[in-house]
């Protein structure tokens, strides 16, 4: 099972609301999850991002594989720079 780290559409039309999702990569975009992991605003002036880091890293460390904006997403917030760091220590 391949899991992924991505984004899940909420809110009406034209006033997207992204919640961040870890979901098996075979389940539509919207449908079944394993966990959300936290949620992202692009609409509100700032952008409101919000991340639960420790559990991010947990999926991380287990083999979830971001897609592309929740790479970008979690960069932007130094979570992919925390994950090498644990990842590539040396012991």
């Amino acid at each position: 099972m391949s899991v992924k780290i991505r984004m899940r559409r909420m809110g009406s039309k034209r006033k997207p609301f992204y919640r961040i999702v870890v979901a098996d990569s075979r389940s539509p975009r919207d449908g079944r999850f394993i966990e959300e992991v936290g949620y992202y605003n692009p609409i509100s002036k700032p952008e409101q991002l919000k991340l639960n880091e420790d559990v991010i890293l947990d999926w991380l460390q287990k083999g979830a594989q971001p897609s592309d904006t929740v790479r970008n997403l979690l960069s932007s917030q130094g979570l992919m720079k925390k994950y090498h760091e644990l990842r590539f220590e040396k012991k």
